[in-house]
């Protein structure tokens, strides 16, 4: 019963987590409004654009309530993203400067385990709630529109929780995978932060993608670094789902998984291979 073993941790690094919000529970109610207002200001923003384009992107179908299902869904994924795991990926090349790292290889159980979730970050998931209640209003909004209504069913709503999740594997891959070599770097927040920025393309829609440029960042953003489909695949499903006749839709979603399983392998390898070359903190 390894599984309930390692259930059993998580959730003490969820609980003792939580003890140490409540113990500081000014700064944890200011951090939550701080998320809050931070996705306020984005929603007013697009709202805004809004109000000079009925859509994003020429013949892309992302009407205001089509994106706010996408914006809801970069909520969402990011939420969990920061709410498990990037204090800790963030605190990493922090763990092999002071020995601590020395700590967590001599813990009986995985040692990626442990450094990616011994904190819990509950503030974050402020966004999480809100991005529900963002996303439950449009997908009224759609379903009661008179042309073309919206029609959610079961399978939909169960796929596109799977591919939010492959969503947040993708990134927490992309993530862990960077922080490793710090390791063999000693310091490297120039390359963690370059996690921030390149995660910023999967904010948008991949149809603004086009022309000259565009393209080319559409193909390399979708297939050599897949961030475009962290947010893209779950979010079509719900707004625009997925048709018999839509094979690129369909393509897109394939891909969505070898692109998952792809990414925790390739992270999971990066990581083994620097823990080779760590030679604790003491040598």
């Amino acid at each position: 019963m390894e599984g309930m073993q390692y259930l059993r941790v998580f959730l003490t690094f969820a609980r003792n987590s939580l003890i140490r919000d409540m113990t500081f529970r000014a700064n944890f109610i200011l951090e939550s409004i701080a998320s809050l207002c931070w996705m306020l200001g984005n929603l007013g923003f697009y709202a805004l654009i809004f109000t000079h384009t009925p859509y994003i992107g020429r013949d892309s179908g992302w009407g205001q309530y089509e994106f706010f299902v996408f914006l809801s869904t970069t909520m969402f994924v990011n939420s969990l993203v920061q709410t498990f795991f990037m204090a800790n990926v963030d605190e990493f090349s922090e763990l092999i400067r002071t020995g601590g790292l020395d700590f967590a290889l001599l813990k009986p159980i995985d040692t990626q385990f442990v450094i990616s979730l011994r904190k819990i970050d509950w503030s974050s998931l402020v966004n999480f709630f809100a991005g529900a209640g963002l996303l439950v209003i449009s997908l009224h909004k759609l379903s009661v529109r008179p042309d073309n209504p919206l029609h959610v069913s079961p399978t939909m709503v169960a796929l596109y929780f799977i591919y939010m999740l492959c969503g947040v594997a993708i990134l927490y891959s992309l993530m862990i995978g960077l922080s490793a070599t710090s390791i063999w770097l000693g310091r490297n927040q120039t390359l963690y932060d370059f996690w921030f920025y390149i995660t910023n393309f999967s904010r948008y829609p991949m149809e603004i993608y086009s022309g000259t440029w565009g393209r080319p960042l559409r193909w390399v953003f979708t297939f050599a670094v897949p961030v475009l489909v962290v947010v893209n695949v779950p979010a079509r499903i719900l707004a625009q789902p997925l048709r018999p006749n839509s094979s690129l839709s369909f393509s897109l979603a394939a891909f969505a998984i070898v692109a998952t399983v792809a990414s925790l392998l390739g992270s999971r390898w990066i990581f083994n291979r620097a823990l080779l070359s760590y030679r604790s903190a003491s040598s």
